[in-house]
């Protein structure tokens, strides 16, 4: 639980350099009728000035049922199926991906898909990218086979829920479809029609960092897949010169590649942030420097 709450504390820090500092709910934080969430249950986001953004996060953190959503998503991935955390450190670091990747598309005057489309504002887009974070796996309660699918009539009701004293009816009809909009297309094959849905598909594969990697790689599922994403250390992301975002993975061995080029590329690819990102991955470990120095693509 530690080791969660410090991955999560880390990238909420790095992942939110250069805007507002993620809010520190106090110790009174809890689902209503239990016992004060862990640290790493609490998600934190760097809501800046969208005052609807606030109180949604405010909403998150009281909904005892979502909490225990978060909690089923985890024992189907990780106690029963080996597979990387999928709960609430996951959800929190997709969010502030999703965020970070949002703000710098807009400091570009990229405009979100909810402002071209609908009318709506970009503090409306960080909302249905929030959501839709928070949501993309919920599927996994139930099972891992079709996840996408069946995260939407989970989402659905939810999201009503949240949303309930926030939109009026037909704004808020508008934000819920976004939002499941992005949660269902957030599989490698899926095709994102929005601006925020390509956003949380690739913020979802930006969560490659050595700790969520953790699990089943000491747990003995030691293949390609676990030793390329224990070999990702950092991801960075900030404002690029050429394209709007620049992403730097840096990893300790050139075994991260295939993290980065297999699933990495397969998420951006399709995305339609494809012009809008620079990926470069950097080899720190000294015995593999001669191998591979910088990746790009």
């Amino acid at each position: 639980m530690e080791e969660e709450s410090n991955r999560a504390t880390s990238i909420d820090r790095q992942e939110s350099e250069g805007f507002d500092l993620p809010q520190e709910p106090g110790p009174e934080v809890s689902p209503s009728g239990t016992t004060p969430l862990q640290p790493s249950e609490i998600i934190r986001l760097p809501t800046r000035h969208n005052p609807t953004l606030q109180k949604l996060v405010g909403i998150v953190n009281s909904d005892e049922d979502l909490h225990a959503i978060w909690r089923c998503q985890n024992v189907n991935g990780v106690d029963r199926l080996g597979m990387s955390d999928h709960g609430p450190v996951h959800v929190q670091i997709v969010a502030n991906l999703a965020l970070r990747l949002l703000r710098l598309l807009i400091a570009r005057d990229i405009q979100p898909s909810i402002v071209k489309d609908h009318g709506m504002t970009e503090h409306d887009a960080e909302v249905v990218v929030v959501l839709a974070a928070l949501l993309h796996d919920c599927g996994m309660s139930i099972h891992r086979d079709e996840h996408e699918f069946m995260s939407l009539f989970i989402a659905l009701p939810k999201l009503q829920e949240l949303l309930k004293n926030l939109y009026p009816p037909a704004e808020r009809r508008v934000i819920i479809s976004e939002t499941l909009h992005a949660i269902i297309t957030h599989r490698s094959d899926g095709k994102p029609l929005t601006l925020e849905a390509g956003i949380v598909r690739v913020a979802d594969a930006l969560d490659m960092a050595q700790g969520r990697s953790r699990i089943p790689f000491e747990s003995g599922h030691v293949n390609i897949h676990s030793v390329s994403a224990a070999a990702i250390e950092k991801v960075e992301i900030n404002q690029g010169q050429e394209k709007a975002i620049r992403v730097t993975i840096h990893m300790s061995n050139a075994a991260g590649i295939f993290q980065i080029d297999e699933l990495l590329r397969q998420k951006l690819k399709g995305s339609g942030l494809e012009t809008h990102v620079e990926v470069v991955a950097q080899v720190t470990g000294e015995s593999d420097k001669r191998l591979v120095e910088t990746f790009k693509f």
